[in-house]
């Protein structure tokens, strides 16, 4: 730092401290009331499931329909 000189040393430890202070202090104010906490992250749904679709056909099902398959390749 004795390259910088004192008072550029001075001015980048307050812009750190700042940099460091403001998250904390803001954490601090939001986290301890539990309203707040209500009113920011309560009202969102963070998990949205698309709808559900029609379910594919069971293993017997897809069976069922190779054979029927099977069976029409072979009449023709």
């Amino acid at each position: 730092m004795s390259a910088l000189g004192t008072s550029k040393g001075i001015l980048e430890i307050a812009k750190f401290g700042i940099y460091v202070g403001v998250p904390v202090f803001l954490m601090y104010t939001f986290a301890n009331n539990t309203k707040n906490i209500q009113k920011f992250m309560g009202n969102r749904s963070y998990v949205e499931y698309p709808p559900e679709g029609p379910r594919p056909p069971s293993p017997e099902e897809l069976r069922e329909m190779a054979r029927e398959l099977a069976c029409n390749k072979n009449i023709r």
